[in-house]
């Protein structure tokens, strides 16, 4: 059979199809050491957010830049996240999952670096870079985790999210200080990339391609219909897309509203890695408990009630107890592995959790893009926070609201 660069060759004969497997598009191996590297490339998912993020005072104060500068520069994450995703099944089929999750881990590394090096328009160019290289990851990882590791899709999530929010909370944490131990921003900033850095040689060491193999069927393959076409697709899409917003403006904006409710720039960024921090315990044990009941709803519904009661008490009495309030926003932003899980779980296949990982994935973040650039135009205009908080009130209901109905047992 003449050889192609697709992902699989076909013959049809006497009603049979004979389909022979590339190795490049054969599952990865469920090793231990793969397991490490999902682990590893999960914790280098966020920090190029937290970790401009909780510094981002005295980045706008050495860049001289304006509050619409800063306003673009906490949308950029979400906005790349959406655009690049599209192309994450793409490079998929065209290098595999090895190669193209790896690749991913070196466009992030080189992103962080370059965005430390010069002014305003190089810090939004290498941003952009280095979420374009984390987007390929987002979309592709939770494809490894179903076709590598079948049967523990919901413990490999759980690992996944939870190295990703403790990954999160690093930066968020140590930034600020390492701003002060170093003398700059830029290279506590840029330190990070290290740790992608050594997230690539991990990832390579462990991620290998099993056998190819000839696979024989008796049918002619069945045209998969558009998931655009799919209600259930659309809501998980549109649930994603809410919680994501949701977080990324925690992420980006929280330190400035613990400063301006008078808490301290070091403790602000610290209580910004609380939140993160809180939902590796969630992440942990939330997706594996939730795999094992049909619906995903109930848990939803109180992730839903906390996230709310956090934002509440942050427009209500912010200064009161401002670390109530983060500790109920960090528990409820345990969301994200639950989305993460009802893409697996409403899917059938590896195919259509590729499918609806990048339907939900690009489209839910271009809609998440407009959260943390509304949240800071909003203030900037009104002077305060109260119109921000109310809208994300009003989004959580929304959010949960259609988290519920994600979680139904039944397929796209």
């Amino acid at each position: 059979m003449k050889q192609t660069t697709l992902a699989a060759q076909t013959a049809t004969d006497r009603g049979r199809r004979v389909t022979v497997v590339m190795n490049r598009h054969v599952p990865l191996v469920g090793s231990t050491l793969l397991a490490i590297g999902v682990a590893l490339a999960a914790a280098n998912l966020r920090p190029a957010v937290t970790s401009l993020a909780s510094v981002l005072g005295d980045v706008r104060a050495a860049l001289g830049v304006s509050a619409a500068w800063t306003s673009a520069l906490t949308a950029v994450p979400a906005l790349c996240f959406g655009f690049a995703a599209f192309a994450a099944p793409w490079l998929g089929r065209r290098l595999g999952m090895a190669r193209a999750i790896g690749l991913s881990l070196g466009v992030l590394t080189l992103g962080l670096v370059l965005r430390v090096i010069d002014g305003p328009w190089v810090v939004l160019g290498g941003t952009f870079i280095a979420c374009g290289g984390i987007a390929v990851s987002n979309v592709l990882i939770p494809v490894v985790v179903k076709a590598s590791f079948p049967n523990k899709v919901g413990l490999l999530t759980g690992v996944y999210t939870a190295t990703l929010s403790a990954g999160a909370a690093l930066a968020a944490a140590l930034t600020p200080r390492m701003e002060e131990w170093l003398g700059s921003w830029r290279l506590a900033v840029g330190a990070w990339a290290l740790l992608s850095a050594g997230a690539v040689v991990v990832w390579f060491a462990g991620a290998r391609h099993g056998a190819a193999s000839t696979v024989v069927r008796s049918v002619a393959p069945v045209e998969k219909r558009s998931l655009l076409r799919s209600p259930l697709a659309w809501v998980i899409t549109v649930f994603f897309g809410l919680q994501s917003l949701f977080a990324y403006t925690v992420m980006g904006w929280l330190p400035a509203m613990l400063v301006d409710s008078g808490v301290d720039r070091n403790t602000a960024g610290m209580l910004l890695a609380v939140s993160m921090l809180l939902s590796v315990p969630v992440s942990l044990f939330v997706p594996p408990i939730a795999a094992r009941f049909s619906s995903q709803g109930p848990m939803v519904l109180a992730l839903g009630v906390l996230s709310f009661a956090g934002i509440l008490g942050m427009l209500v009495a912010p200064a009161a107890a401002p670390g109530l309030w983060v500790v109920l926003i960090g528990f409820g932003m345990g969301m994200f592995p639950l989305a993460l899980l009802v893409m697996s779980l409403r899917t059938k296949s590896t195919s259509d959790t590729a499918r609806l990982s990048a339907m939900a994935q690009s489209l839910g973040y271009l809609i998440a893009a407009s959260g943390p650039f509304a949240f800071g135009v909003l203030r900037e205009s009104t002077g305060t926070w109260t119109t921000s908080l109310t809208l994300q009130l009003v989004l959580l209901v929304a959010l949960t609201v259609l988290g519920m109905i994600a979680g139904r047992p039944r397929y796209v």
